[in-house]
């Protein structure tokens, strides 16, 4: 399928797309031994496109499942921070798909598929997500789970049931801090966070540090949930 080049440069793990813009406009980048600009498209599939004269294959996708410890940022790279990055050796260059806090744990996808990881962040395709809560005090306000108004919004609470330390919860939500507040918003604090499902993903007895690649299966179930081809 043809698309923009940058595009596909940045698909294939060359660089950042902005710093695949900036070698089109050096003029590094040929498709079919003739030299682009920006906007130009081509299919990766059949057409040749080179970066300093060298062939750029397209990058395998790949998807893992991370447990995430408490006292690790969701990013590649963050200075005086510890990274998920240092958590998972492999040769593709992955990124983590949408945020846990700093002070949360628990499930992580990362992968190289653009298009999946938007998919599963953008607020249209509803992803359900589900964490375990611990919090400061006995919870006893399940009645206005249902009801909760965030931003002028309700929050979308697809399910909840009482643990023995606390609560879990399903949303379809995705803004930041969102399962802190709506607690926050009750007249309670999460001490703790765990996520432990990502629509059909789940945490399982994957220990914490650790990942594991995603099933066929598993893959199948999302891209179909996710409405992908």
């Amino acid at each position: 399928m043809e698309e923009r080049v940058q595009k596909t440069l940045a698909a294939a793990g060359i660089a950042s797309r902005r710093k695949c813009e900036d070698l089109i406009a050096q003029g590094r980048v040929k498709v079919n031994d003739k030299k682009i600009k920006l906007g130009d498209k081509a299919d990766i599939d059949y057409d040749v496109i080179t970066l300093d004269d060298r062939v750029i294959k397209p990058e395998k996708k790949v998807y893992y499942a991370l447990n995430k410890p408490r006292g690790y940022v969701t990013s590649m790279k963050e200075k005086g921070k510890q990274v998920v990055k240092e958590l998972i050796k492999i040769e593709e260059k992955v990124f983590p798909v949408g945020r846990l806090d700093e002070n949360a744990e628990g499930l992580l996808i990362l992968t190289n598929d653009g298009e999946l990881a938007n998919r599963i962040m953008h607020p249209r395709y509803q992803t359900s997500k589900t964490y375990e809560v611990v919090l400061d005090k006995k919870f006893k306000d399940y009645n206005k789970l249902m009801s909760i108004i965030l931003d002028g919004k309700k929050v979308k609470v697809k399910y909840y049931r009482k643990l023995p330390r606390g609560v879990e919860i399903t949303i379809h939500e995705g803004k930041k801090h969102v399962v802190k507040r709506i607690f926050i918003k009750l007249g309670y604090k999460v001490t703790e966070l765990k996520r432990t499902r990502i629509a059909n993903i789940e945490l399982g007895n994957l220990s914490k540090g650790k990942h594991r690649p995603l099933t066929k299966k598993e893959l199948s179930e999302l891209r179909q949930i996710l409405k992908i081809r």
